[in-house]
């Protein structure tokens, strides 16, 4: 596993696009702070400009380093079994799409898989969205890809390739008085 962390570290330091296996769902993702890259992922997806993607980071020290401010009870925000994005108010340091027309941004912290190794490794933020075209279904299984997304991307993590997508995270907005809100 390690030689594949390497080899896809690599990829991001170059700016390319990757399909990766996720906690979640097949990913489609690149480096989030790489604007030329995150474009590409607009444009491979066929993704409004105007719907922001969200990002996976490492670790809340990662997190800190991306959003003006980490609410307090960060640690119960995060305690669900279940995945979860969380949009932040002020984002920084990342690609526009990435951050929000308004300046928020969806940053998780994915649960132990490929995508965490990856990213720990990686250092930077990782784009991920769902491996699909705009408004097409998303993808189950890796054999559920559309051929085009397949064809598209620099490069695809053989990995879990016969692994069942879960459900996409919930999604839990700060506002900006620091409460919380459900969106997904």
């Amino acid at each position: 596993m390690i030689a594949e962390i390497k080899k896809y570290t690599k990829a991001l330091y170059a700016g390319k696009s990757l399909v990766y296996p996720a906690d979640t769902i097949w990913g489609l993702g690149c480096d989030a702070t790489n604007q030329e890259a995150v474009n590409k992922i607009f444009a491979l997806k066929n993704r409004p400009k105007n719907k922001p993607l969200i990002a996976l980071v490492a670790n809340i020290d990662m997190l800190r380093r991306y959003v003006e401010t980490v609410p307090e009870n960060i640690n119960e925000l995060l305690q669900s079994d279940r995945p979860t994005t969380i949009v932040y108010p002020n984002g920084k340091g990342l690609a526009k799409g990435v951050i929000s027309g308004n300046g928020s941004v969806a940053l998780r912290i994915p649960k132990p898989c490929f995508a965490l190794d990856l990213i720990s490794e990686y250092g930077k933020p990782l784009v991920s969205t769902s491996a699909n075209l705009s408004g097409e279904p998303i993808p189950a299984t890796y054999n559920e890809i559309d051929p085009y997304i397949l064809a598209q991307v620099d490069e695809t993590v053989p990995l879990d390739k016969d692994k069942v997508a879960r459900v996409p995270s919930q999604v839990l907005q700060v506002m900006p008085d620091g409460s919380v809100q459900q969106l997904r």
